[in-house]
């Protein structure tokens, strides 16, 4: 089989180390995929958003089957233009894909079919957004509607940062386009749970759950990122909590998006508040997450190729999608100055025998060797029975990589062990 994926981060690069594994992949393309990608598929200088390149690029290369990993061309509809040529696809068709691609819907369907979330308010004029503040409950949760490269959140904690917070993004227009309606909502407390689910759009897998850690410095302060590590499994989400989820969240969303005419299948992303009055959907994602894939994905013990398939064809009830009993960490690797100013060009080594234990998310090739070429740079994988055990090999592996300037949290996982623990 010729295998396409979409994107060039770290995701792809999980996703394409893992459907590497099934016997009938002959060849990976990614696009455009990135220097670290470049050992595990051929890499070819198309955007991810370039859909009538994409579509031309698998036509010509008798392409089999696509998967389409980030969000911004999930939304584009590249899903739909490749449906239309012939090639099945993972992800989600357009219509779907708004789950993610707008706030103001995802809220909004949320309300309309009694799926828990925080409280909220649309607006689409500043001035009404600001009276609103005036007697709005604060902290507060300002968001942009549309695709803002993850970083379209901004938690406000006074009055001033949440009237910024909407001068910014609807006046400012710091989100561009993003910012012409936003979603003003409840500020929710608890333990926050990331779950990814498998879905063919009547029957839905969660995968392992998973614990993000956002902010750039040690004991969750100063800015947030992409995500600068991951745990898996979540040790706040309980088997009580995951059937609570799967009958007040998952099948009900599932159930509305149909009942929209906008069937989503692929991969959906639940992000999810443990709240004292029970789970609520904080963010829906139309697509697997990044840096939650990198430590979902190696706990995978069933075909990923198999399962994606299952998801196109509509037979996921009868595939069976089973995860090891362990777990997993990840720690991010950055660019000193990251999520800010930082330099590229430093160049990387990596052991070779901890090659499969690396998944490389901004870096480009210059002959032989292998340069940061963005923010977050590495994704650094251990892998044990238990938590500690996998975070103790995924930090003896960083230990043992290079590049000018190297920034990691030292303390991914501290939480989850500390919660374990009580």
């Amino acid at each position: 089989m010729n295998i396409l994926v979409v994107g060039s981060g770290g995701r792809e690069h999980a996703i394409i180390k893992k459907i590497k594994q099934n016997p009938t992949v002959d060849t990976i393309y990614a696009l455009p995929g990135n220097g670290g990608i470049a050992s595990d598929a051929t890499c070819v200088p198309i955007g991810a958003t370039d859909i009538a390149g994409i579509v031309t690029f698998a036509k010509e290369n008798a392409i089999d089957y696509a998967v389409v990993a980030p969000d911004d061309p999930l939304v584009l509809g590249c899903v739909d233009a490749l449906n239309e040529v012939g090639i099945p696809c993972f992800g989600p068709r357009a219509n779907a894909a708004i789950i993610e691609g707008s706030k103001v819907f995802s809220k909004n369907l949320m309300k309309k079919y009694g799926i828990p979330t925080a409280a909220y308010e649309v607006f689409s004029d500043m001035e009404a957004a600001l009276t609103y503040l005036e007697t709005a409950p604060i902290p507060t949760v300002i968001k942009a509607d549309g695709l803002a490269l993850g970083k379209g959140v901004i938690i406000a904690m006074t009055r001033d940062e949440a009237k910024e917070a909407v001068v910014s993004m609807m006046q400012d227009k710091k989100f561009g386009k993003s910012g012409d309606n936003i979603v003003i909502e409840e500020f929710l407390t608890g333990p926050e749970v990331s779950v990814l689910a498998f879905t063919d759009g009547k029957t839905v897998k969660p995968m392992v759950s998973s614990m993000d850690h956002k902010r750039i410095g040690e004991g969750d302060v100063g800015l947030n990122t992409g995500g600068m590590g991951t745990i898996a499994p979540n040790p706040c989400y309980t088997e009580a909590l995951a059937k609570e989820c799967m009958e007040t969240i998952f099948i009900p969303t599932i159930n509305a998006m149909n009942a929209e005419g906008r069937p989503f299948t692929g991969c959906l992303y639940f992000g999810l508040m443990m709240t004292p009055n029970g789970p609520k959907v904080i963010e829906y994602n139309c697509r697997f997450g990044d840096p939650e894939t990198q430590v979902v994905l190696p706990l995978l013990e069933s075909d990923l190729l198999t399962v994606m398939q299952a998801t196109t064809n509509g037979t996921l009830a009868e595939t069976e999608v089973k995860f090891s009993s362990g777990a997993a960490a990840c720690v991010i690797m950055a660019s000193a100055g990251y999520p800010e100013a930082y330099e590229k060009g430093k160049e990387i080594t990596i052991p070779a025998q901890l090659s499969d234990s690396v998944i490389v998310a901004g870096a480009k090739l210059d002959g032989e060797r292998l340069l940061t070429n963005g923010g977050r740079v590495l994704g650094v994988i251990g892998t044990a029975d238990t938590l500690k055990g996998a975070l103790d090999r995924a930090y003896d592996n960083v230990s043992h990589i290079h590049f000018e300037g190297a920034y990691y949290r030292r303390d991914i996982g501290a939480r989850a062990l500390a919660a374990m623990e009580e």
